[in-house]
């Protein structure tokens, strides 16, 4: 991470495979540079929020951009995604649900919480590295957000 402590990326995500092809990916497209891990609910509320172990950080520089997974332990992401949403502070961030859960009711749930967008990881490697390359590449170069 650079020296201001600005993430472009937070990706929430437990499966370590899913992890680990969704940092190659990064890393082949140049977008792996400022990107924060956390691998349950509780560590991305508590890097979002400025909490605990991550106490030293400015809400103000907070992602760009959040991967969120649904399936997460302690903390699922639907329960992240509310809490984000619900506070003034970070509701506007956007956030990608990246996803095995092809479930109508999560996608709706996401949905009507204020999800920006909904993507079923693909199962394979090479779809999946491209899913994630453009997410970056789109969430990061094109659009455009307001200052928080």
């Amino acid at each position: 991470m650079n020296k201001n402590n600005e993430v472009e990326i937070l990706l929430v995500e437990d499966n370590p495979d899913d992890l680990e092809m969704a940092m190659l990916a990064l890393r082949k497209m140049n977008l792996a540079n400022r990107i924060q891990v956390a691998r349950d609910g509780v560590e991305a509320l508590d890097f979002i929020f400025c909490r605990n172990a991550h106490a030293g950080r400015k809400i103000e520089n907070g992602p760009k951009v959040i991967l969120l997974d649904l399936k997460l332990p302690r903390v699922d992401g639907l329960e992240v995604l509310r809490t984000l949403k619900s506070d003034p502070r970070t509701k506007m961030i956007p956030v990608v649900i990246l996803t095995s859960s092809k479930e109508q009711r999560d996608m709706i749930e996401s949905y009507h919480l204020g999800v920006n967008s909904y993507i079923v990881k693909p199962v394979n490697f090479e779809q999946f590295a491209e899913s994630v390359q453009k997410l970056g590449m789109y969430w990061l170069l094109l659009n455009q957000a307001p200052k928080l």
